[in-house]
């Protein structure tokens, strides 16, 4: 199996940057799609970017579009998710997500995102 790993998250203010990293232990080509969810304190857990791994194609939802951006290095078996006009609403635990074309799902331990003065 391969093992997802994020790092990146911490302390920002409003308006601030961050980069978040999710190596993977293998290959991230073993995966059909990846994706970044998060989740804030008393909300479910959200989709907030997610890419097919064989195409360039990457999908945005609306609360990020225009400040986040995914991308990945295949060589480095790794997806970042850089963020950037930060606003305290961002505030939430963002795991990395691996889905497997038979439906299988491999979660990270997540990495906390805080935005705030």
């Amino acid at each position: 199996q391969v093992q997802l790993v994020e790092s990146g998250g911490g302390l920002v203010q409003p308006g601030g940057s961050l980069r978040l990293s999710c190596a993977a232990s293998g290959s991230i080509l073993y995966f059909y799609v990846m994706a970044w969810y998060r989740q804030a304190p008393g909300k479910e857990r959200e989709l907030v970017a997610s890419t097919i791994t064989s195409s360039t194609l990457t999908h945005y939802t609306d609360p990020v579009r225009g400040r986040f951006t995914f991308s990945r290095d295949n060589a480095k078996n790794t997806v970042y998710l850089q963020m950037n006009s930060l606003k305290p609403e961002d505030t939430a635990v963002y795991f990395c997500n691996g889905k497997r074309s038979d439906g299988a799902d491999y979660w990270g331990q997540g990495t906390q995102v805080t935005v705030s003065s």
